[in-house]
């Protein structure tokens, strides 16, 4: 790797992040209503809530532009090292947690209010592996299909992604960050799981 990609590789750290922390849930609130979005429904910035308060379109375009925010710099990490050898996949794993680490806390929200990282997490894993982000969707779906709750997708496909990428990959080091990453999504629902257990989860 010659001087200019060994310089671009901590910049890519902080791209990474600063791209992972556009609130687009609030933005996009902001601009097409009087809202703020995280004064209504659940408070969250994510995909879920701004489609429940704001209609269809803005939460499509708000999970649209979180999955790119995942999938763009992992992305530009695997071309910048490859995705093969130990160290190349210490770095795409790196780029893939900060990236999920603005969305849970941007930057251009003073580090709070940010979202619960399932749609990030899921654009950096289409890169990844898409074969186990496919089987993660799959599971998600099937579980929304079958409860009509988007946290019981949302929780099923975190809990399958990390087998899901060992099998596709047979990389322990993406397995762990599959891992890691599932375990922040699982913190982040706590609440969802709280209300899921009283029965008074909202249903989409």
């Amino acid at each position: 790797m010659d001087l200019v990609n060994i310089l671009k590789l901590p910049a890519l750290v902080i791209f990474a992040y600063m791209l992972g922390s556009v609130p687009w849930g609030f933005i996009l609130t902001k601009l097409f209503t009087t809202l703020d979005i995280r004064q209504k429904g659940s408070g969250n910035i994510g995909a879920t809530n701004v489609r429940r308060i704001a209609g269809n379109t803005l939460g499509i375009i708000t999970l649209a532009g979180d999955v790119f925010k995942g999938a763009f710099p992992v992305y530009l990490a695997i071309n910048l090292t490859g995705v093969n050898g130990f160290w190349a996949e210490i770095y795409v794993s790196l780029i893939a947690v900060s990236a999920l680490s603005g969305h849970l806390f941007p930057v251009f929200l003073k580090f709070k209010s940010g979202g619960k990282g399932v749609a990030t997490a899921a654009g950096c894993f289409i890169i990844i592996s898409p074969i186990a982000c496919f089987f993660a969707m799959l599971t998600f779906i099937m579980l929304i299909c079958l409860c009509n709750r988007v946290s019981v997708g949302s929780l099923g496909a975190a809990l399958i992604l990390p087998v899901a990428v060992w099998k596709a990959t047979n990389s322990k080091v993406l397995a762990m960050c599959a891992v890691f990453i599932s375990i922040v999504i699982y913190l982040r629902h706590i609440e969802n799981i709280k209300r899921l257990f009283s029965g008074t989860e909202p249903v989409i």
